[in-house]
């Protein structure tokens, strides 16, 4: 580790870690509560378990990106962090912060914490995925501005690098997009309208920018390719990713209100929005098969290639299929759009957290490069149990929806919403016991960090493939 101020990624990627057990956790509660219609009824209501799985979701993600900007800026800048005590500080608001608004979810009904958060005086809540209390947004406001400063003036005062600066302007975007949350307009159209203004250009815009410098920075320490070769790359794909993203939202106008145009705009420029992904699967595959050294962390190199591959699946492949407006009419709010949902996000964002983690906890525990090789062993075997049970979690979902879409939506007898569900119980069955399988994966990923922990690691090869 080159830079002391490194350090402070280590408390983000322990919280992400956290979180993200935490988050499926409570998938596999909501999971139960398909088939089990009364499980943990009273206590803990469908509503509010699928509240907090999303609102998790989406926070332990930003610790995994405010851990790794902690990482990866200082090496990129080639110095130590603007504020490292400020970045420990925004920490612990964030984690407080969320740990309360989870237990308000789980411990106050949702009117009486409206009420008691003041939500009345400046109303934000109620709407999906931006459900967090008005002054629970504020604090993440805060935070995120405490955040880019640090970013920020560590990247204008240091070396400049396309890496930094995309990452720097995905953060910027993702500080931006918030404040729509602020927006809550009566009028359910324009809600609507600028709600996927958060929802979508966070995850189908800025967070790719995220995702594809973070992506090639670990490849850059991964393989020894030359850096002016994968920043050509990244320029491209976050070329396409922005034209296709931002105008793609249109994909999501198609059935609230807004004008006919953007059936023709969002189809055309939703149904580009795959091509980004596949570059960037060609281009992680290309840089490995370019190496210049084997660099003796396996795992983070599996999970970088796994993360372009499962990306283009599930945000490309998934997304395209029920993108187009004639298509997406009978699909909409079906299974097939929670099947896209988890494979994308697994695919696009969990996977390359757990790649820059798994890069950079060794070097931040004190080792050279990586784990030791059982260690490695273990985690890759995390690699395959998550991303396989993802894929049937996928397939499991797709096949309910595309069931559910025929009989209730498409059929010349359609029949009632619940009687369909009775109808893809078994998807339902089946999805639960991948989801299970999917959290002996992450147990086994965060065991991996502590066995073998007192074994040698691998050293660092100097052989090289020859160039493709």
């Amino acid at each position: 580790m080159q830079y002391k101020s490194q350090a402070v990624a280590k408390p983000y990627f322990i919280a992400a870690i956290g979180l993200f057990m935490a988050q499926i956790l409570f998938g596999l509660v909501m999971g139960l509560q398909y088939v089990v219609g009364d499980f943990l009824f009273p206590e803990i209501p469908f509503n509010v378990a699928r509240m907090v799985h999303t609102n998790l979701l989406i926070v332990w993600l930003l610790f995994g990106f405010m851990g790794a900007a902690y990482y990866l800026v200082p090496e990129e800048a080639e110095r130590e962090l603007q504020a490292p005590w400020l970045a420990i500080a925004m920490f612990w608001i964030f984690l407080i912060a969320g740990a309360l608004t989870v237990l308000g979810y789980l411990l106050v009904p949702y009117a009486g914490l409206a009420e008691m958060t003041g939500n009345q005086y400046l109303p934000t809540m109620g709407r999906e995925f931006l459900e967090q209390p008005t002054i629970t947004k504020l604090g993440i406001v805060v935070v995120a501005l405490a955040f880019l400063f640090n970013i920020g003036m560590t990247v204008l005062k240091g070396r400049k690098t396309v890496v930094s600066l995309v990452l720097l302007l995905g953060l910027l975007g993702l500080a931006v997009f918030f404040l729509f949350s602020f927006y809550n307009p009566e009028n359910l159209v324009q809600d609507k309208y600028y709600w996927w203004w958060v929802v979508h250009l966070w995850v189908e815009g800025v967070w790719e920018l995220i995702l594809g410098s973070i992506l090639a920075f670990v490849l850059i320490k991964t393989t020894g390719v030359d850096r002016e070769v994968i920043e050509k790359w990244l320029y491209v794909i976050i070329a396409m990713t922005l034209i296709t993203g931002i105008i793609g939202t249109g994909h999501h106008y198609y059935w609230i209100g807004t004008p006919e145009y953007w059936q023709w705009w969002g189809s055309i420029f939703s149904a580009m929005e795959p091509i980004p992904f596949f570059m960037m699967t060609v281009f992680a595959f290309n840089m490995v098969n370019r190496r210049r050294r084997n660099h003796p962390n396996k795992a983070a190199i599996l999970w970088a290639l796994g993360t372009a591959v499962m990306a283009f699946l599930g945000a490309g492949v998934w997304g395209f299929l029920h993108t187009l407006s004639p298509v997406n009419y009978y699909t909409h709010g079906t299974q097939i759009t929670a099947a896209h949902g988890h494979l994308a996000f697994y695919g696009a964002y969990v996977m390359i957290v757990l790649a820059i983690i798994s890069y950079a906890m060794p070097m931040l525990r004190g080792r050279e490069a990586a784990n030791s090789e059982r260690s490695q062993v273990l985690e890759m075997w995390s690699f395959w149990l998550m991303t396989v049970s993802m894929v049937f979690i996928t397939l499991f979902l797709t096949g309910a929806g595309i069931l559910q879409v025929f009989l209730q939506r498409y059929s010349e007898n359609p029949q009632p919403f619940m009687a369909v569900q009775e109808k893809i119980v078994l998807f339902y069955w089946l999805r639960e016991i991948a989801g299970l399988v999917f959290l002996i994966g992450l147990i086994c990923y965060v065991t991996s960090f502590f066995v073998g922990s007192r074994d040698a690691e691998v050293k660092i090869g100097s052989a090289a493939t020859s160039p493709a």
